[in-house]
């Protein structure tokens, strides 16, 4: 597979470890929202270890945006990528398939498992198409809610924050709750349209299970393989 060398020209905090990372974009490179491409950080120690990361910018956009969470705990490529400043240069490859958006539906996110929806979330809303999706999306504590402002302009009362870990919850903001198979029949009347999933591994596994107890069907349960 051919790869790219792109030097980064921006880097900004999004959260307490989500870090906003802007790159050069290849001549002639296009991907679809949703897509993803294996990155490495160009220095000989760590050019084999690649990682999947997904743009969040769009097509059309001059640059390539990627949103990262670091997770210490690895001292793995995340973790490395953080410390990198503007002008390190990073490899991508060629782009490829992971969640590909088909219809309206409910969007149900864990974490950083919102940034593969950001594109496509930008290229609905940038063509008037985002209205009728909602957005579940849960997290540990306020702190770690992704591009909240931005999701909330998108879709308004059509999205839910959920909080699993804090204490003294803000009510009128924020919900304390698991999204389990209770939870989803208390929020969702219709479970014959579309479902888009991605998170952890263990919550992507336990909404597949609630979704189609629920009566979702396989089929129509989007999520990363």
């Amino acid at each position: 597979m051919k790869s790219f060398s792109v030097k980064i020209s921006n880097i900004e905090p999004v959260t307490h470890d989500v870090k906003r990372f802007v790159v050069e974009k290849p001549a002639g490179f296009k991907f679809v929202p949703g897509q993803a491409t294996e990155v490495s950080i160009n220095l000989p120690e760590w050019r084999e270890k690649k990682r999947p990361f997904t743009f969040t910018s769009l097509n059309s956009e001059e640059v390539l945006e990627f949103v990262i969470k670091a997770y210490p705990s690895h001292e793995g490529v995340t973790q490395k990528l953080h410390t990198l400043e503007p002008g390190a240069e990073i490899l991508i490859g060629e782009p490829w398939g992971t969640i590909n958006y088909s219809g309206k539906g409910v969007f149900l996110a864990g974490g950083a498992g919102v940034t593969p929806f950001i594109a496509i979330f930008r290229d609905l809303h940038k063509k008037g198409q985002l209205e009728g999706n909602k957005l579940i999306f849960s997290n540990k504590t306020d702190k770690d809610v992704i591009l909240e402002k931005e999701l909330r302009e998108y879709f308004g009362d059509a999205a839910t924050f959920v909080l699993t870990d804090q204490e003294n919850v803000d009510a009128s903001k924020y919900e304390k709750a698991y999204i389990d198979k209770e939870y989803l029949s208390s929020k969702i009347s219709d479970f014959s349209q579309k479902f888009y999933v991605c998170g952890p591994p263990g919550f992507v596994k336990a909404m597949r299970g609630s979704l189609t107890d629920l009566g979702a069907s396989s089929d129509e349960v989007v999520f990363e393989k």
